[in-house]
Formats: structure tokens, C-alpha cells, sequence
């Protein structure tokens, strides 16, 4: 990220959590959702349809549970203050960075919920941070967010043996599919990032897919996506996984096991889109289905957290496994292009 400040001198005195959010409750989803698409002219329509995977399950987006789970290891790993912002719900960023203010924060850390580059897993983050200190004032802390991690060791590994217990749950021979957020065409070739270019999302996702599929030891599967949106005529990544599903069953596959490697913890998205609709799929077809846990409740991702800490606190070594470049903030202080994965600018409507 580019600086939203000169680095005052001395440590680092906290560490920022900084998060998607989701509703608590079912009152609060459909102001959730409102806050998500602010300002992109989805139809009221669209977010009906939404709101109702959320009612499914009660209102309640896991992905608060997971993030409080996580700040709990991370009180237990550091001796950093661990505060908690979101983007689209409380506790909004904004609110957060004024409580850190009062306590005195002057130069924190911070960890997005996101081991991606691209407009809305990394860039969005950026904007996030800006927004929130120009919310606070002259007096907020300067915040510094850690680097992609997509290609850490410790991702790396706590994804493949989430993959190795799916494995286990279905019949050998199951084919094994990666799946990642969709996003649109246009937004994954955004400015600044050109085709080779690493701060590419899906360049990012294969990596990771790659690097979790030479740990299990196989070169056989496949890199899909999810959760599209949108009007139909603008072209997404594709395959779409439940799409994928059948066509992997026209070609005799019996058995599949889904990875969401492109998230770090579970939320309506994961649930809704992999544990309902691709699992009904499945069934449909008569495939054996598993899914394999998201990364984030693994001990091995705080214990990643603290070592992406110590890379700009102390200095330490940067580990990954990658061929594919990172972006964000590292050792060397290096930031992100000025004009990375700005996003796709929309026609206006007459």
C-alpha cells in the first residue's frame, strides 16, 4: 500500500485486524448488504435474493466468530494490542481507529482478512485505511498492512491438510477443485497489472492452488470460481464451480473434493455457495462431495500472522514458496504501484 503518512520512528505499538464483516443477526442484513454494494447500482432485486441465503442461516454471517476466534490466538501469540475493523460491518474500521486513537495508538500494523492482490482483495483494503484516517483526523496512527500471503509455508500447509481430511471423507479418486471469489474480467485485468503481471488475483489464486497441490503430492485438479454477481453480460472468471461440478460428472468423475482456497475463513459465501448449492449438485449427480475447511481456524494461520508481524518489527526473514510476486508492505518498505488494481470504472447511465 502507498502511505497514508511519513512512518513516525520506533516500533510498532498494535496490530488492526481489518475485515469484510457480516450481520449478527437478521435485522442487520439487509443493512449490511446495503453497505457492501454502496454506490455500484445493484438492483434491489439482487440483494433480495442474497439476503435470503442469509436468512437461511438464521442472519448470522460465521465470519465475525471466526475473526474474534483469531484475535484470540493472536493476544495469545503477541504482546501487540490486537484491535478489530471491518469494512461493511460493525465494528466498522472507522469506529475501530478512533478507539485506537484514544488509547494512544501512533503506529500501527495491519492484517486484512485477505492472502490476495486485485481491486476487492487487496486495493479495497488500501482505500479502507485511507478512509478511515481521514475520518479520524490529524491525530489517527499511521497504519502499515502486512504483505500477500498467499504463498506462505504456513497457509500453504494448513489448506493442505484441510484437503487431505476431505480426501478422506469420500472415495479414492475424488478430483480435487480449488475455488476462489469470481470477480469480473475487466476487474482482474485492472490498471497497473498487467497480464504476467503478480498483483493479478487469479495469477495469485492459481499460485496458491499450485503450491497447496505439490504439497498433497498430485498435479490433478482444477482452479475454479464462485459467488459471481452481476448483470450476464459482463464476463466473470470462469468455470463456475457448480458448473464445474458438472462437467467433471459428464466426464466420469465420481467423487469431488471443493478447496476455498481463495478464502480465509468460512462465511455465507462458503456456506451458502459450496455446502448448499455445489453439494446439491452433487447429490443431484450421485457424486461423493466433501469440502474442505478454510485456513483460518487452523493454529498455523495465527502462527503465520505473527511471523508476517516480525518481518517488519524485527526484521526477520520473508517466507514463501511462490514464483508468482507479492505486493503490500515488507522488509524492504517497498509499496504497492501507485496505480495498482485501481478499479474498473463503470459507464454512467444516461
Amino acid at each position: 500500500m502507498v502511505p497514508s503518512s511519513t512512518p513516525p520512528p520506533g516500533p510498532y505499538d498494535a496490530l488492526l485486524l481489518l475485515s469484510f464483516g457480516g450481520p449478527e443477526g437478521p435485522a442487520e442484513v439487509r443493512p449490511f448488504l446495503e453497505n457492501v454494494v454502496r454506490g455500484r447500482g445493484v438492483p434491489p432485486e439482487r440483494l433480495d435474493a442474497v439476503e435470503e441465503h442469509y436468512q437461511h442461516f438464521g442472519g448470522v454471517s460465521p465470519i465475525n466468530a471466526r475473526n474474534r476466534e483469531l484475535i484470540g490466538a493472536l493476544r495469545a501469540r503477541t504482546e501487540l494490542p490486537v484491535y478489530f475493523g471491518n469494512r461493511n460491518w460493525h465494528p466498522m474500521v472507522e469506529d475501530t481507529l478512533a478507539e485506537m486513537t484514544r488509547d494512544g495508538v501512533r503506529n500501527a500494523l495491519v492484517f486484512a482478512t485477505s492472502a490476495y492482490g486485485g481491486y476487492s482483495a487487496c486495493r479495497q483494503y488500501d482505500d479502507d485505511i485511507a478512509r478511515a484516517r481521514a475520518a479520524v483526523g490529524a491525530g489517527a496512527p499511521h497504519l502499515t498492512k502486512l504483505r500477500h500471503f498467499f504463498d506462505h509455508p504456513l497457509f500453504v500447509q494448513a489448506n493442505a491438510d484441510a484437503v487431505r481430511a476431505a480426501l478422506a471423507q469420500v472415495p479414492d479418486g475424488a478430483r480435487v477443485v480449488f475455488t476462489a471469489h469470481s470477480v469480473p474480467v475487466a476487474a482482474d485485468a485492472a490498471a497497473g497489472v498487467p497480464e504476467e503481471g503478480g498483483h493479478r488475483y487469479s495469477r495469485q489464486v492459481a499460485e496458491a492452488a499450485r503450491l497447496v497441490a505439490a504439497e498433497l503430492g498430485t498435479t490433478e485438479y482444477d482452479v475454479v470460481w464462485q459467488s459471481r454477481s452481476g448483470p450476464p453480460q459482463v464476463p466473470w472468471l470462469e468455470p463456475d464451480v457448480v458448473d464445474h461440478v458438472e462437467a467433471l460428472h459428464a466426464k466420469g468423475i465420481e467423487a469431488v473434493v471443493v478447496a476455498p482456497v481463495g478464502f480465509v475463513s468460512d462465511h455465507v459465501e462458503v456456506i451458502w455457495d459450496l455446502d448448499n448449492e455445489a453439494a446439491e449438485k452433487a447429490s443431484e449427480l450421485g457424486m461423493a462431495f466433501a469440502r474442505a475447511a478454510t485456513a483460518g481456524p487452523d493454529p498455523r494461520f495465527a502462527d503465520m500472522v505473527v511471523e508476517l508481524i516480525a518481518e517488519l518489527q524485527e526484521g526477520a526473514p520473508v517466507r514463501a514458496l511462490g514464483s508468482v510476486p507479492r505486493a503490500g508492505r515488507t522488509v524492504d518498505g517497498a509499496p504497492c504501484a501507485l496505480n495498482c488494481c485501481e478499479p474498473v470504472r463503470r459507464p454512467t447511465r444516461p
